[in-house]
């Protein structure tokens, strides 16, 4: 006997190929888009455009496969078909990546590949090489497995040159990668360049190795909220020189971890030049460094220098080594006070060097043992006005500007614009409803979306709930929407019915100097509160919305400054009360003043919008 939920689903197949037009938009009434679309005519008492930017974002399913996958998410058992759900719901989801045990014996050159499994390149290999070149460039969502890869090898050499470069989400895995390998090498040239969040996993990479050597250079360069772990890297290995020359340069936000990496190591040499240099609130922890090596050299030149602010550890750094030669040049010279501690470091050590030269301010040592330690100037003054200068140039020209320069004939600069998540939709009520939707069910996303332990989607996931969990500012009203009929309650439950949602029309001009055009101002360029959105980074379309009191709402005319012809449709909000801002805040350290002093517009980026109350 067919129980009701069998009924309905038959009756989406029966009425899979009936086609209705609805506000200009024809297809299957029951599509996700149509029914947002029955939604929006009747919560807004107007039809919506059928070249509405919205309707971009809802959901693409079918009728069929929305009844399907609704039906699965009931039962808690979406995850049977996430590859299936993640293609048909256009969702960003990682693949799955399950070890192999194919091997491969010949040099191998790999070049335009994405989302692969390398397991068992180069192992047992004598000599040869393997090439990844202009590997995963410019792609959306990068997500490589190294396993074994060139374990137990003699003289194999691996180059990886500019991969993954230019890419927006890049996760890769390198696990027991050059394991138990004599001699050889490894090159990574131009690795992960300008890729905007970058994770990265070393795990016993080198481990028990003789002579195999690696170089990073240009290494996360110009990155942008990325974390690398290195996990027992070198551990038991002898001779491994590694050399790091500009890691991280020029990045914004990135963390790196060395934990247990060259522990219990022989004539490890390590040489870290440039790393962090000129970047944003680096964040570095070396925790078990060299613990236990025998006559380690290591050298740090250039370290975070003429960074903004920034923090770094060392715990049990070179303790209980034979021999430790460290020295720190130009390490920490930040224009802004970073923070440093030193615990246990060199602690039970015999016969090691570490000098430090021309050293960083705002540092503690703790247990520091004193035995061959020197200090050369050793600064711990701060420096405001350089610091200002450096603040100023993590905050891009044009981000933030004054309501005085939306002017006809103004030329000014555009920041960037465009958008750099990765490409996502909407789910269906249906759906949405069914899937948990908070930090204490990470666990069960987590399986619902094939994320494991310490993985890179688990915590982009639990950082998305955590701030979708936040408490409001003061004044504030949020809540994070995962379907378009979500955002429509939200917006109307601040502004009432009659409301507009904008964005910008595209991103030309991003980068570049733009002029004026003509101005309109929104509700009559009154004091009123809007409505904003912006996306999170998560596995299906998600957007912290939030209200936003005393703005002003305007739309502008883009010009190119020198055809002055018309290139964009730009769509910007004013805050007139910045009173509760945080002093430190990037308006006012591109601006001048502080929070109240003035008021600060910005323009709304590429796929982010605002509701604001319609215009009568």
């Amino acid at each position: 006997m067919l129980n009701l939920w069998n009924l309905l689903f038959l009756s989406f197949v029966h009425f899979s190929s009936f086609s209705v037009t609805l506000g200009g938009v024809s297809g299957n009434p029951f599509t996700p888009k149509s029914s947002f679309i029955r939604y929006w005519n009747k919560e807004l008492h107007k039809e919506i455009p059928n070249t509405h930017f919205l309707l971009s974002k809802v959901s693409p399913l079918t009728a069929v496969d929305s009844a399907s996958f609704s039906k699965l998410a009931a039962h808690n058992n979406l995850a049977s078909r996430l590859p299936s759900f993640c293609s048909s719901a256009k969702l960003f989801c990682f693949p799955d990546l399950s070890p192999s045990l194919e091997k491969h014996s010949k040099d191998v050159n790999f070049a335009v590949y994405l989302d692969r499994n390398f397991t068992n390149y180069g192992s047992d290999r004598l000599a040869g090489l393997d090439s990844f070149k202009n590997y995963s460039e410019n792609d959306n969502v990068v997500i490589d497995s190294f396993r074994r890869y060139s374990r137990d090898s003699a003289g194999h050499k691996d180059q990886f040159s500019n991969y993954a470069s230019a890419s927006n989400v890049v996760d890769q895995s390198f696990n027991t990668y050059g394991g138990d390998a004599t001699g050889g090498s490894e090159n990574f040239n131009n690795y992960n360049h300008e890729v905007n969040v970058p994770n990265l996993r070393f795990t016993s990479y080198s481990d028990d190795s003789n002579g195999h050597g690696q170089t990073f250079t240009h290494y996360t360069e110009e990155t942008n909220a990325g974390q690398q772990s290195f996990s027992n890297y070198g551990k038991n290995g002898n001779g491994v020189p590694n050399d790091f020359t500009s890691y991280g340069k020029d990045s914004n936000v990135m963390g790196s971890d060395f934990s247990g990496y060259g522990k219990t190591a022989n004539g490890a040499k390590d040489t870290f030049t440039s790393y962090a240099f000129d970047s944003n609130n680096p964040v570095n922890g070396f925790k078990s460094y060299g613990d236990g090596g025998n006559a380690a050299v290591d050298s740090f030149s250039s370290y975070r220098d003429q960074s903004n602010v920034g923090d770094s550890s060392f715990q049990s750094y070179a303790k209980s080594s034979n021999g430790a030669k460290v020295d720190f040049d130009n390490y920490g010279q930040s224009f802004n006070e970073g923070t440093e501690k030193f615990t246990g470091y060199g602690q039970g050590a015999d016969g090691q060097s570490i000098g430090f030269k021309i050293y960083g301010r705002n540092t503690t040592f703790k247990d520091y043992t004193k035995k061959g330690v020197t200090f050369s100037r050793y600064s711990n003054e701060s420096s405001t006005t350089l610091g200002k200068v450096v603040i100023s140039k993590w905050v891009e020209p044009g981000k933030f500007f004054r309501e005085k320069m939306l002017k006809r004939g103004m030329v000014i600069p555009m920041p960037d614009i465009k958008d750099k998540m990765p490409a996502r939709s909407f789910l269906p009520r249906t759906i949405l409803s069914k899937i948990p939707f908070s930090s204490s069910e990470i666990d069960q996303l987590k399986w619902i979306f094939h994320a494991g332990d310490n993985s890179t989607l688990g915590t982009i996931m639990l950082d998305a709930l955590k701030e979708c969990e936040r408490l409001p500012s003061p004044g504030e009203t949020k809540r994070c929407v995962g379907s378009a009929e979500d955002m429509v309650d939200f917006a109307t439950s601040v502004l009432g019915r009659n409301v507009e949602v904008r964005t910008t029309q595209n991103v030309n001009g991003s980068k570049k100097n733009i002029m004026i055009g003509s101005v309109g101002k929104i509700d009559g360029g009154k004091v009123t509160k809007s409505v904003s959105c912006h996306q999170s980074l998560y596995p299906y379309l998600l957007y912290y919305c939030h209200s936003v009191p005393k703005v002003r709402v305007y739309e502008a005319d883009i010009l190119d400054p020198d055809s002055m012809e018309k290139i964009n449709h730009g769509v910007a909000i004013c805050h007139l009360d910045t009173s509760s801002w945080s002093s430190g805040h990037g308006a006012f350290l591109a601006l001048g003043s502080g929070p109240g002093r003035i008021e600060v517009c910005h323009w709304i980026f590429e796929n982010d919008m605002t509701w604001t109350i319609a215009d009568s």
